[in-house]
């Protein structure tokens, strides 16, 4: 089992950081913007990963070679070739993979399903191995480099060390949503047909906005204005060349910390008010809502039963059930669920039984995914994946993608919706749509 190099360094705010590698190859920022001891406590930052492993519709790919293994099992198995040790006392990420794993990939995993073979917006995984990394502890106010070695960590500590590098325009203009009010609110409808019907109980439908993406746009600069519009606890930027990701996420997947699983899904959301009291009435006004703790409740089962297929028997338990979080611009209800995997399960096997999160398809998972697809008859890409980290000293942590914006093939694109049940009304809906996203288009506003 190696052992990391480790260093301090001067403790700066990690999109700071994130100017000095600009251009750096594949630079990746897992950022906690909204700040607290349980959720927002770490960020991360690396770049010129030491491999890279890619799945697309060509196949699967390990730094540029094709290989026939699963992607989930080579990721087992590159976890097995790696592993660390862990130094206590250091943010959980020392080093390992990362990146995202798009929405799109939950076809792989349910071979069965009747989900078409929508033409991709991306590729459907992209993870990097990075062996030296920068991780910021915002508790500490402390930042360190983990390295391999000691001639990595003198490289990154050197870029670390250059001028800032200068941003673009922020702003994109002309969006344009792939449904107009009356067919969103009639995909709503369907939708709402389909419960009564028997198929699901519920199912999350989102409308995708898109626009030309204009000369001299920055998604790194987009990125900037994002995190102080919407600042949440699980937050990232990526360039990955050919696709650029800024989410501003609340929500996360999953986390392993080498012992206990953890997965805290969102369901039932209200926009925050300046005035106090209007607040308070939101705030009651969700608490008190039987249709968003329904559906929160019946998110939770469905998590239940797939940490359940992973883990030790006796072990899945629900801590948090409807809980009151509030960020800069939503309360949301967040239950947790914690459980301890079974003997010989990889990261690989918890992913397997877990992705895609059940809050962004809905219940039961096969057949509302089965249904998204009917109905938005589009890819989701990165948006309702997850971005994240699997280190090699076996702790784990990714988010849902939500509240994300993706730039690929000149296009940026921008997703928001929510989950349906028997209860909705199809023009709430398309306006919960579009509250979702606000703070997503004011980032690109002139």
């Amino acid at each position: 089992m190696r052992e990391p190099h480790t260093r301090e360094i001067v403790c700066l705010e990690p999109s700071a950081l994130a100017l000095r590698l600009k251009g750096q190859r594949h630079l990746t920022l897992l950022e906690s913007v909204m700040r607290s001891e349980h959720l927002g406590r770490y960020s991360f930052l690396a770049c010129n990963p030491k491999a890279t492993l890619e799945v697309s519709a060509a196949g699967t790919f390990l730094d540029g070679r094709r290989v026939e293994e699963s992607p989930l099992a080579l990721v087992d198995r590159m976890m097995a070739e790696n592993r660390q040790r862990h130094v206590p006392g250091l943010p959980p990420f020392q080093g390992g993979l990362a990146g995202y794993i798009a929405y799109d990939f939950g076809r792989r995993l349910e071979p069965d399903a009747r989900i078409p073979d929508l033409a991709p917006l991306c590729p459907d995984l992209i993870l990097h191995h990075f062996d030296c990394i920068a991780a910021v502890d915002h508790m500490q106010e402390r930042a360190w480099i983990i390295a391999g070695d000691e001639k990595r960590a003198d490289e990154l500590e050197a870029l670390l060390r250059r001028k800032p590098q200068a941003l673009g325009s922020h702003v994109i203009t002309g969006w344009q949503s792939n449904f107009t009010r009356e067919a969103y609110e009639a995909a709503i409808a369907r939708t709402v047909e389909f419960i009564l019907a028997g198929d699901i109980f519920q199912a999350n439908i989102t409308q995708m906005f898109e626009a030309m993406i204009p000369e001299g746009f920055d998604p790194l600069a987009f990125y900037r204005v994002l995190r102080l519009k919407n600042p949440a606890t699980f937050a990232a930027f990526m360039d990955y060349g050919a696709i650029q990701i800024a989410s501003s996420s609340p929500e996360r997947l999953l986390r392993h910390d080498g012992t206990i699983v953890e997965a805290r899904p969102v369901k039932g959301t209200r926009r925050r008010d300046s005035d106090p009291a209007r607040d308070a009435s939101l705030i009651a006004d969700l608490t008190s809502s039987r249709k968003d703790r329904a559906e929160n409740v019946m998110i939770v089962d469905l998590l239940r039963n797939d940490l359940s297929r992973v883990s030790k028997p006796g072990t899945v338990k629900v801590p948090v059930l409807c809980g009151l979080e509030s960020y800069a611009n939503f309360h949301h209800l967040v239950s947790v669920i914690t459980s301890e995997l079974k003997d010989g399960t990889g990261v690989g096997g918890l992913i397997g039984a877990t992705f895609p999160g059940g809050s962004i398809t809905g219940a039961p998972k096969i057949r509302a995914m089965e249904i998204i697809a009917e109905v938005e008859q589009a890819p989701r890409g990165v948006y309702c994946g997850a971005i994240g980290y699997i280190g090699f000293n076996g702790r784990t942590d990714f988010n849902i993608a939500i509240r994300t914006a993706q730039f690929h093939g000149g296009t940026a694109r921008v997703q928001g919706g929510g989950g349906i049940t028997a209860r909705s009304n199809p023009a709430a809906e398309y306006e919960e749509s579009l509250t979702k996203i606000r703070r997503i288009m004011e980032a690109f506003a002139p």
